[in-house]
């Protein structure tokens, strides 16, 4: 048996019931291209299988590919790609792709930042992910955790919480709790950031001094004036603005 690596954050799901429910929530069709990240043992990897032509996995431990080809039946459906997915080339696959996995808790964030240079090539993506991490993603303007993760991501993908899942789903049991989260390309904004590098500079900056006033947070960047111009409180904390009123503020720069 695979021994798990705790250094590549590898926590096995096994809960043949979370697994029947998460296949349900992706609901994969024969034609679909679907890309999983991280299958290890192939747990998921498995029951997908049999309802797409062809799947795609991204696995950087190659100790476990004889387990997840055993799972899989030696499928020739089944390619394997051995790979750092922080490192990989999503422009290979044929598009738009359907992203799925348990990602290691430990580059989830780097990895969503990561995958935002593949966005135009995306149907969508479903990933569990540490429960706090999932919980600040989809966390609305006037909540304590809502942030930087919140804001950027809200601003490219409609975010949904799909299913919260306890510890005991994993081999080995993580520390934490996980949560099931569904992300799709936002087709269509509002207000469209006129400079996405400069939107993520703006957000930063406000959310590295969350505690003041966000005409305080970004007062080298935008006076007390302008940010009455353009509807916005200067008196507001920055958790407190929407994702729209942060690319007003980049747009305004």
């Amino acid at each position: 048996m695979h021994r798990k690596k705790k250094a590549l954050g590898q926590h096995f799901l096994h809960d043949q019931n979370i697994i029947r429910q998460i296949v349900a929530l992706i609901a994969p069709k024969d034609q679909e291209h679907l890309v999983e990240i991280g299958p290890g043992g192939g747990a998921l990897t498995a029951k997908l299988l049999p309802l797409v032509n062809s799947l795609d996995v991204i696995e950087l431990d190659k100790e476990v590919v004889p387990t997840l080809e055993k799972n899989c039946g030696y499928s020739s459906q089944l390619h394997i790609y051995l790979a750092d997915v922080l490192e990989f080339d999503f422009t290979k696959f044929r598009e738009p792709i359907r992203l799925v996995g348990n990602l290691p808790y430990n580059i989830s964030t780097p990895l969503l930042f990561y995958l935002l240079k593949s966005i135009a090539a995306i149907q969508d993506m479903h990933f569990m992910l540490q429960k706090e991490v999932a919980e600040r993603i989809v966390a609305r303007p006037g909540t304590k955790i809502y942030g930087r993760l919140s804001v950027m991501l809200q601003y490219y993908f409609e975010t949904k919480l799909l299913l919260h899942i306890g510890a005991g789903a994993f081999s080995p049991a993580p520390k934490v709790e996980s949560a099931f989260i569904r992300f799709i390309p936002r087709k269509s904004r509002l207000v469209v950031a006129n400079d996405e590098l400069n939107l993520s500079d703006v957000v930063r900056l406000a959310f590295n001094q969350r505690r003041k006033t966000i005409a305080n947070s970004v007062k080298n960047k935008i006076t007390i004036a302008e940010l009455e111009n353009l509807g916005i409180n200067p008196k507001l904390r920055p958790e407190q603005l929407t994702v729209d009123e942060f690319v007003k503020i980049s747009n305004e720069l």
